[in-house]
């Protein structure tokens, strides 16, 4: 069984921009469609991000134009790169297969405040 663990979560102001990594323990290059989630506190988990195996990329509209998921098969890793940070962003962020969710991970936290 696949396990993530994300990482590069903190603590920004509005406006800034942070790097998440999600780091597999086993080849996700069988995994077709990879996504990032958040659940942000009293709310559901929420999808904001996907990206196939070729590459091809859909996102949420709450992020689109500020967000970037990308993924590298050969290091079993996919990434969120994460621009013009708004408060309502703050939440704990999840990696997980999209099609067929896995165990989940810790998460990491975000925080976007002034």
């Amino acid at each position: 069984q696949v396990q993530f663990e994300e990482s590069g979560g903190g603590s920004v102001q509005p406006g800034g921009s942070l790097r998440l990594s999600c780091a597999a323990s086993k080849s996700i290059f069988s995994i077709y469609l990879m996504g990032w989630y958040r659940q942000a506190p009293g709310k559901q988990r929420e999808l904001v991000a996907r990206i196939t195996t070729g590459g091809s990329t859909n996102y949420a509209d709450s992020v689109k134009g500020r967000f970037t998921i990308s993924r590298d098969n050969a290091n079993n890793t996919v990434y969120l790169q994460m621009n013009s940070l708004k408060p309502e962003d703050t939440a704990v962020y999840y990696c997980n297969d999209a099609l067929k969710p896995r165990d989940w991970g810790q998460g990491t936290q975000v925080t976007v405040s002034s």
